[in-house]
C-alpha cells in the first residue's frame, strides 16, 4: 500500500506548482515562503539537540505552546522546530515570545523530498499533533531510529472507520510510534484498534492553553452593557434562535433590563433570525458600531465574524449551540478560559468528553429546555464572583495535564 501511497503522492507533486500558484492568487501561500512546501529551506538549523512538532494548523499548533514553553526553558534543547500547512497557523507563532523555535511550512510527503528536510533539520524526537499522521515521513523517521511522539490524538469514530478500510496499512504506521498520548478515553479505545501500542491519557492538552487575546469592543456597546444583565449565546444554528429568544422572554419576567447576545455560527442567516426574533415580540439590534442602542433592546445580533471571544471577555453566561440540534456541539474550551458558565444541550457528541470533564468540576451544565436554561441563568447571574473560580479551576487543571505530559515526552 506504501508503493501505490508514493505513486499517488508522486502525481501530486507533478502538479503542485499549479495548485501553489493557485493558493497564492487566492492569497492561501505565503509569497515569500511557499517553496518550503516543496522542500527548500528558509531557516537554518543550530548545532546540538533539535525536537520538532508538526501540527496541521492553528487549533492544532496553539494547543501545544504551553508544552514548546517549557521546552524552550530545558537547556538539553537547542532549538525547537514547528512545521504546519497554513498561512494563518504560521501568523499566530509570532505573537509568542519562542528565542529557540523556528517555523517551516510541512513539505509534500513525496518520499525524496521528506528525507532530503530530515536529514537536514536532524531532530532527536518528533511530536505529531492531533492526527495529523504522513506515511513517507513517519516510515523515513522510523527507519533512521527517530523516535515518534502522537501528541493529543484525536480519533474519532468516522475517522477510526476511514483508517479501517486499510487496516494493515494504518497498522504499519500508528505502531511506529514510540508513545500515543490521547486527548480522550475514545481515541485512547480507537488508536489500540488501529494498532498503536503504548497509549496514554492524562487529558485533553487543549486545557492547558491560555486565554488568547481579543479586540476591545465598540465603546459605545461597552458603555451600554454596563446597566444591563447580560448572557450570551454562541455559534447558534437554525432553530436555536428562537429557543434563546424565548429564554429571554422568560427569564425578563424577573430581570427587567435583560439583554441577550447571540452570535449565530452563519451570518449569512442574520436577516431571516432578525425576522423571527421580531415574531416573538422582541426588540433586535444589529452589531453596527457607532449606531445607538436603543435602551430598550432586548437581542444584541452580531453580524460579523471574529468578535466571540471579545463578547465572551464582557459577558460571562454563555449557552453554546449546536447543541439543542443533531449537530454535536461546540468546543467550550474558549469559553471557559474567559471564565464563563457554560449552558448547553443534549447533543455534544463531538466534544462529549470535554463537556463530561467539565461538568465533573461544575464548569458547565446541560439544558433540554428554555425554561431551564433560563432558570440556571437566573441563578448564576447573580454571581460576580464565579469567573474567577472558574478561570482558577481550569488553570489547575491544564497545569496537572501539562505537567504530565512534559514529564512523559521530556
Amino acid at each position: 500500500m506504501l508503493f501505490i501511497y508514493r505513486i499517488l503522492i508522486n502525481i501530486i507533486l507533478l502538479i503542485s506548482p499549479i495548485i501553489l500558484i493557485l493558493r497564492l492568487i487566492k492569497k492561501k501561500e505565503d509569497p515569500r515562503r511557499f517553496k518550503e512546501k516543496l522542500g527548500f529551506f528558509s531557516k537554518k538549523k543550530k548545532s546540538g539537540k533539535l525536537i520538532w512538532f508538526h501540527g496541521a494548523s492553528v487549533g492544532e499548533i496553539q494547543s501545544v505552546i504551553p508544552l514548546i514553553e517549557k521546552f524552550e526553558k530545558n537547556k538539553k534543547i537547542n532549538q525547537i522546530l514547528i512545521t504546519s500547512n497554513t498561512v494563518s497557523s504560521s501568523n499566530i507563532i509570532k505573537k509568542f515570545k519562542l528565542r529557540k523555535t523556528v517555523h517551516q511550512f510541512f513539505p509534500i510527503d513525496c518520499n525524496f523530498i521528506s528525507e532530503k528536510f530530515i536529514n537536514h533539520w536532524k531532530p532527536s524526537k518528533v511530536f505529531f499533533i492531533d492526527s495529523e499522521i504522513w506515511p513517507n515521513t513517519v516510515n523515513n523517521l522510523y527507519r533512521k531510529k527517530i523516535p515518534m511522539i502522537l501528541l493529543n490524538g484525536r480519533i474519532t469514530k468516522k475517522t477510526l472507520q476511514k483508517w479501517l478500510i486499510l487496516p494493515n496499512f494504518a497498522k504499519s504506521l500508528f505502531n511506529k510510534f514510540k508513545l500515543c498520548l490521547s486527548s480522550s478515553l475514545e481515541s485512547k479505545k480507537y488508536l489500540r484498534k488501529l494498532g498503536a501500542q503504548n497509549i496514554k491519557f492524562f487529558g485533553n492538552i487543549k486545557f492547558s492553553q491560555s486565554e488568547s487575546a481579543s479586540p476591545i469592543l465598540d465603546k459605545n456597546f461597552r458603555n451600554f452593557i454596563k446597566s444591563k444583565t447580560s448572557w450570551c449565546a454562541s455559534s447558534t444554528h437554525y432553530n436555536e434562535e428562537k429557543f434563546c429568544g424565548q429564554t429571554h422572554l422568560y427569564l425578563n419576567k424577573k430581570y427587567k433590563n435583560l439583554l441577550t447576545i447571540i452570535i449565530p455560527r452563519h451570518i449569512n442567516r442574520v436577516d431571516s433570525i432578525k425576522d423571527e426574533l421580531k415574531s416573538l415580540k422582541l426588540k433586535v439590534h444589529l452589531d453596527e458600531p457607532k449606531r445607538k442602542i436603543s435602551s430598550n433592546t432586548d437581542v444584541y445580533l452580531v453580524n460579523s465574524y471574529g468578535k466571540t471571544k471579545s463578547f465572551y471577555r464582557e459577558c460571562k453566561n454563555v449557552f453554546l449551540g449546536g447543541s439543542m440540534i443533531n449537530h454535536g456541539g461546540q468546543n467550550p474550551l474558549e469559553a471557559v478560559r474567559f471564565g464563563c458558565n457554560i449552558f448547553h444541550g443534549p447533543n455534544v457528541t463531538n466534544f462529549k468528553e470535554i463537556y463530561w470533564f467539565l461538568k465533573n468540576k461544575n464548569l458547565s451544565q446541560r439544558v433540554t429546555n428554555y425554561k431551564n436554561l433560563a432558570n440556571l441563568l437566573s441563578i448564576t447571574l447573580k454571581n460576580k464572583s464565579q469567573p474567577k473560580k472558574i478561570k482558577k479551576s481550569l488553570y489547575l487543571i491544564g497545569k496537572n495535564i501539562l505537567n504530565k505530559t512534559y514529564k512523559e515526552v521530556c
